[in-house]
């Protein structure tokens, strides 16, 4: 136990100064650049809006289920359909706060071909798309919601920053630094050697593994990290960190529903083929990624405590971590109860964030009879005040792809 609090310790403290600065930029970007901005540049069906598409999602800290809602938005803004295609493979894959928080914990190496492999791997498969996907798979419709949040800025900036992005990721942030103290405990150090021959055959177990799984593409550091010094290839750890946040089971399920079949087989197969092509290169050059700094992070035989600094740091995370996911779990037993005769509540599966949440809302607010509306994605509940009728809140929900299943 004291090897692992220890392991624990280590990890929260070299990564929280730089997730605190990247949920601050994150913020910065949420609030001050507007979304009719991406859309702008993502309606020209041509290869510039490809480019356009993977260069201004690569920044943008939106998970592999957050980025849908957002990828519908753009298709219904008119983007092309590589352009959407490009969006949601590089945007879910790294972040301003996850790029920062792979600095700190695997190297400059990861920190570069990180980002640098996701915006390659958007451009190709948008390509892709507009080579292999018809015009008349991928439809949108007339409606734009170009709503502009109001309130003081910078209290929406530290709001988004340090509640919002927190309340989205953090469990599963939590739950990336748990697995990886773990790993440094409960893993033999000969583990993955014993696959060093057949790099290609962690590779697909990696895969197996991470695409059906939710995980952030900041909750993917610390494993990936913790499974390295235990003997993974830095090929391996890339296809976990492409891989794993770009993709998951639901995400795959709302693609398929929303895009079509063929949009959705070009999308997946993009992802695993081109996670597999570099991480098969990064072992090709020999190139060492790893850093001394990941090594010290990771190391359980060294007792001596992190700095003041990155002690002071690694404390306002986690009380950032354990006050947003506390409300989170209040919110979950307090959702608003129907208290007159105009109000509704419904229920909305396959909400995970704040994005989901503002998709919804946005989508139905448009709808005739609505007054105002509430989404929780804690609780997978819709409330809806006003004379709408459930057929037209059902139509406005599923037209984004989310799972609409009546009354609550």
């Amino acid at each position: 136990m004291k090897d692992f609090l220890l392991s624990l310790l280590n990890v929260v403290c070299e990564m929280a100064p730089y997730l605190l600065l990247g949920f601050l930029i994150t913020g910065v970007l949420h609030v001050f650049v507007p979304q009719k901005f991406y859309a702008k540049y993502l309606s020209r069906d041509n290869k510039l809006s490809v480019l356009w598409a993977a260069l201004l999602g690569v920044p943008l800290p939106l998970c592999s289920c957050g980025v849908i809602p957002t990828a519908i938005g753009l298709k219904n803004e008119k983007a092309s359909k590589g352009a959407i295609a490009s969006f949601l493979i590089a945007t879910p894959q790294t972040g301003i706060d996850s790029i920062l928080a792979t600095f700190s914990l695997m190297g400059l190496g990861f920190a570069i071909i990180r980002p640098t492999a996701a915006l390659i791997t958007g451009v190709c498969g948008g390509l892709l798309v507009n080579r292999f996907v018809g015009e008349d798979e991928v439809k949108g419709d007339d409606t734009c919601d170009c709503r502009v949040e109001r309130g003081n800025k910078l209290w929406r900036v530290l709001r988004y920053a340090y509640y919002d992005m927190i309340r989205d990721i953090g469990l599963r942030l939590l739950i990336g630094l748990v697995v990886a103290a773990l790993i440094q405990v409960a893993i033999p150090d000969e583990f993955f050697l014993s696959f060093g021959s057949q790099p290609l055959l962690q590779m697909l177990v990696i895969l197996v593994i991470a695409i059906p799984m939710y995980i952030c593409s900041t909750g993917s550091i610390p494993v990936a990290a913790a499974l390295m010094m235990k003997g993974l290839s830095p090929g391996a750890a890339l296809v976990m960190l492409m891989a794993g946040p770009a993709v998951n089971l639901a995400s795959i399920l709302v693609v398929h529903k929303a895009l079509g079949r063929r949009f959705t087989t070009v999308y997946l197969m993009t992802i695993i083929g081109f996670s597999i092509l570099f991480g098969l290169l990064l072992n090709a050059s020999g190139l060492e990624f790893y850093s001394a700094t990941a090594s010290h992070a990771c190391c359980m035989e060294s007792a001596a405590l992190p700095s003041t600094f990155k002690l002071v740091c690694a404390t306002i995370l986690t009380i950032f971590i354990l006050f947003a996911l506390t409300m989170k779990l209040f919110s979950k037993w307090t959702a608003p109860k129907a208290i007159s005769p105009d109000t509704t509540i419904y229920r909305v599966e396959d909400m995970h964030c704040s994005h989901c949440e503002a998709a919804v809302v946005r989508a139905v607010e448009d709808v005739a009879g609505v007054e105002s509306a509430k989404a929780n994605a804690s609780a997978n509940t819709l409330t809806i005040k006003g004379t709408a009728t459930e057929e037209d809140i059902r139509k406005a929900v599923e037209g984004i792809g989310y799972t609409f299943k009546g009354k609550a």
